[in-house]
């Protein structure tokens, strides 16, 4: 039989030893989860740059690519661009907002979390 591990005290507080391990398993959890979204956002970004060079040219509307891009990035770009009043000479600006939106999340959330789980491991 194993026995319980008596708790250790730190600065006059109980301390036990199994919440000390979860914390390091928390710490990795969201630092895997905070380099998932990184590399989500950053392809998500990709699509959208490749979403905007479509739009200087002619594509197949029935290539298997250009029909991916169009239904990855359309429900994120439908609602801004319905927003939006701005609209210079046809110009979209919907992909340039969807991008700095983006590069907020990747800049903010991403390396809170990494930050948070850097302080838990």
């Amino acid at each position: 039989m194993s026995q319980a591990q008596p708790p250790i005290v730190v600065q006059d507080q109980p301390f036990i030893v199994e919440d000390y391990y979860s914390m390091y398993i928390v710490g990795y959890f969201l630092m895997a989860a905070a380099k998932v979204m990184d590399v989500v956002l950053l392809f998500f970004m990709w699509v959208v740059i490749a979403r905007a060079v479509l739009s200087w040219v002619n594509p197949d509307p029935y290539n298997a690519i250009v029909r991916f891009i169009n239904n990855v990035t359309e429900p994120v770009l439908y609602p801004i661009r319905s927003k939006l009043p701005i609209n210079f000479g046809g110009i979209d600006f919907s992909p340039i907002i969807v991008f700095l939106v983006v590069i907020f999340l990747r800049t903010f959330v991403v390396n809170s979390l990494m930050r948070i789980a850097a302080s838990l491991i």
